[in-house]
């Protein structure tokens, strides 16, 4: 669980596991709950900041901790990265940072790292969210063989939570006619955020996939039935405080996961250094 520290008794801010519990690997259906930091990195310091970032899977790994995350970069808005672990409930959270607080070794180099990461960072916010299945859609992806995600924030109007959902539902339906391979995963931001703040989670293995997925929302507006465009025209002009969609790409460095994981794509996920330039000796003009 990563984490960023402000005393060695004082934890004020975390991202958990990408594990839905204490000693399994990434999850296979889509997890109940999603603790969420998003870091505002400063301008020209994103590369610095990334391999400061390393520093916590390292600490992880030798002390042999059990729990990972994912770790996301933005392409698009602004420059941050988005570190997001799911799990299976609130109270499996709250055990893993029960765990992780009586490790004394872990907490002196979290706290060492968190005071650095204050260099490359401008400003950070945490987020706690629970899945919404009933407005998400398609099969969970194999996250260890995906490289890139959109995310969209949509913004609704306080009292207006149900025409977003019939409008999710609308457009679940129209999509399973149109186009049956699309997913995408739903949450509701329960604290850090204002009332009425969903997230949409869609992945690709890679970027070309996000013409498929255009297609795809094109083929779906096309196919949208009376009942199913009234939703979805009603949630938009009555609903919508505002929706932001932005693109993300997986950082395996700034990531810890599993083993097995790492195993399904070592190139991506333990990429070899890259050779040295081999040193050429200035001559001398005769």
């Amino acid at each position: 669980m990563r984490r960023i520290v402000l005393s060695s008794s004082a934890l004020v801010l975390s991202v958990a596991a990408a594990g839905t519990a204490h000693a399994q690997g990434m999850p296979t259906t889509q997890p109940k709950f999603l603790q969420i930091v998003r870091e505002q990195v400063k301008v020209g310091r994103a590369e610095e900041h990334s391999k400061w970032e390393a520093g916590w899977p390292a600490a992880y790994a030798k002390v042999k901790n059990a729990a990972s995350y994912i770790a996301l970069t933005s392409l698009t808005g602004p420059q941050e990265v988005w570190f997001v672990s799911p799990y299976a409930s609130q109270a499996a959270y709250g055990d893993e940072m029960a765990r992780e607080d009586a490790d004394s070794t872990l907490q002196a180099e979290l706290e060492r790292l968190s005071r650095g990461d204050a260099e490359f960072v401008s400003e950070s916010t945490q987020l706690h969210a629970l899945a919404r299945p009933d407005l998400s859609y398609g099969s969970f992806p194999d996250i260890a063989m995906m490289r890139f995600w959109e995310i969209t924030t949509f913004r609704v109007k306080p009292g207006h939570d149900e025409e977003f959902a019939a409008a999710a539902k609308a457009y679940a339906s129209a999509s399973a006619r149109s186009a049956p391979n699309a997913s995408w995963r739903t949450y509701e931001v329960v604290a850090g955020a204002p009332g009425g703040t969903f997230l949409v989670f869609s992945s690709f293995g890679a970027f070309a996939d996000f013409d498929k997925a255009s297609a795809e929302g094109e083929a779906t507006w096309k196919g949208v039935t009376f009942d199913e465009r009234t939703a979805l025209q009603k949630f938009s002009s009555d609903g919508t405080v505002n929706t932001v969609t932005n693109r993300y790409r997986l950082d395996p460095a700034m990531s810890f996961v599993p083993a097995e994981t790492r195993q399904k794509d070592p190139a991506f996920w333990k990429p070899k250094p890259a050779p040295a330039a081999a040193k050429t000796a200035a001559k001398k003009p005769s």
